[in-house]
């Protein structure tokens, strides 16, 4: 059961980079857009991110770092934050998941957890 003070729910859209990548080289760019909506009743900074992303071979990488994209947006109960940014990797496949660890105006820091989603290049999956 989780506290109705702390809900953060988190979508994802991705998309492809061919421009950016290098398929001869095993080089496949994507860029990903998150939205960050707080559906709890307290008001929540994003203090930072961890990332776990895993291609097609199984191999993993973490990231953690303060923030999204440069910013620690604070979002309202009803508000969202939306932003965009990238990875590469060495196969047509791969997943990504994580969390942001969050702190609310009444001093309690939480986790948001991030699902994990697929990036592909189109026509990779079948």
């Amino acid at each position: 059961m989780s506290d109705p003070r702390y809900q953060i729910d988190i979508s994802v859209v991705t998309r492809y980079l061919p421009e950016q990548s290098q398929p001869d080289q095993n080089r496949f760019a994507f860029a990903y857009t998150v939205t960050i909506h707080n559906s709890g009743e307290l008001a929540a900074q994003l203090l930072s991110r961890h990332w776990v992303i895993t291609d097609g071979d199984g191999r993993i990488q973490e990231v953690r770092g303060a923030g999204v994209v440069g910013q620690q947006p604070r979002i309202e109960p009803g508000q969202s934050h939306t932003y965009s940014s990238g990875t590469v990797m060495a196969t047509r496949v791969g997943n990504m998941h994580g969390s942001y660890q969050m702190l609310a105006d009444d001093g309690k820091r939480f986790e948001a957890p991030i699902a994990p989603f697929r990036l592909a290049v189109p026509g990779a999956l079948h």
